[in-house]
């Protein structure tokens, strides 16, 4: 298969493998991928999975690269509370909740990171349209909660200073009910009373 061709195949496709190439063309002869990389036409991302080289990248692109590196998976800690504003800093790593284990990809484009949460708590998530795709992030509710629960530092009013969340976008545009529904779902008496006291700071930093 000439490279042409191929890239006309999968035309729609922000991340493929050699699975989804042999979709296309059963035969197809896998040092091609070797030659291609060496040409400049694709990249290599992770073992098994690349990306054409002048693919056009913004931070919905890069979610749906996320969640296709790393399945079952989608954004949420640091990078889903600064997409909804929440937090002050730039975030330079694309985090990500998955079920599988916990591990990193530095890749040519960006740093994928996916710490993992129990299966039964991979929910409270949305699906964003992009390229004719669809990528997973989580709720703004969710967000904060799947934060919360791998940070089990952030206990107290002095941290929740030094987590500098934007308290006022939250309380505008956060569904306290589901967050509380979902907070229950975690079953975790410490998170819920974690939960309580950063809701109580931030009715009072109003």
């Amino acid at each position: 298969m000439k490279y042409q061709k191929l890239k006309e195949q999968l035309r729609n496709f922000t991340v493929f493998s050699l699975s989804d190439i042999r979709k296309v063309e059963a035969k197809f002869y896998r040092r091609r991928l070797t030659e291609w990389q060496a040409k400049g036409y694709i990249k290599k991302l992770r073992r098994g999975y690349y990306m054409f080289t002048d693919l056009s990248l913004n931070e919905e692109t890069l979610f749906l690269i996320a969640n296709r590196l790393y399945a079952p998976s989608y954004v949420s800690f640091e990078m889903a509370l600064s997409y909804y504003g929440l937090i002050p800093e730039g975030v330079y790593t694309v985090t990500s909740a998955s079920s599988k284990k916990t591990v990193s990809f530095k890749t040519p484009i960006a740093e994928f990171s996916y710490r993992k949460i129990k299966p039964e708590l991979l929910f409270g998530y949305r699906m964003e349209k992009q390229r004719s795709q669809g990528y997973k992030i989580a709720e703004m509710e969710k967000a904060v909660l799947d934060y919360l629960y791998l940070n089990p530092t952030i206990v107290n009013e002095a941290d929740f200073q030094e987590w500098r969340f934007n308290s006022a976008e939250f309380l505008a545009k956060a569904d306290l009910v589901k967050l509380d529904d979902y907070a229950k779902a975690f079953k975790n008496k410490r998170l819920m009373s974690r939960l309580k006291k950063l809701l109580s700071f931030m009715n009072n930093s109003k």
